[in-house]
């Protein structure tokens, strides 16, 4: 099955074989249990993710991306442009940097070039859960 992968940030990955991958699930052990975990953590969040973007306004769904990202890796700036954050959440660019502005208003954001920093991150947060 043809897959896509895309990768925001440019870090070390590994990929383990997956013929010992297999062997070792088949196993019924620990690593079994971690990755449906694992599986059922990512079909959640993309379960949310789905609802999020089908009843929340755009600015509301740049504000769940930022925060995944910040929660992801533990840096306020994110080096990312208004272009990668739309094609994540399959809207147009433009919606997108319109989205921003209404975050650089209250200084929730700073957008600079390819850099958004979150400046006030628990307010972020206090908005998502708002919603």
């Amino acid at each position: 099955m043809p897959s896509r992968r895309d990768c925001a940030k440019r870090r070390p990955g590994y990929r383990p074989d997956a013929r010992i991958l297999k062997e070792e699930f088949y196993r019924a052990g620990p690593v079994q249990r971690l990755l449906l975990r694992y599986t059922q953590a990512l079909i959640t969040q993309m379960a949310q993710t789905v609802v999020c973007n089908q009843h929340h306004l755009m600015d509301q769904q740049m504000c769940r991306w930022l925060l995944l990202c910040v929660f992801r890796l533990p840096l306020n700036e994110q080096k990312m442009t208004h272009e990668l954050i739309a094609n994540m959440l399959g809207v147009l660019r433009p919606g997108m940097t319109k989205a921003a502005m209404k975050l650089l208003d209250p200084e929730l954001i700073r957008c600079s070039g390819d850099h958004i920093e979150v400046l006030e991150f628990d307010r972020l947060l206090t908005d998502v859960q708002a919603i």
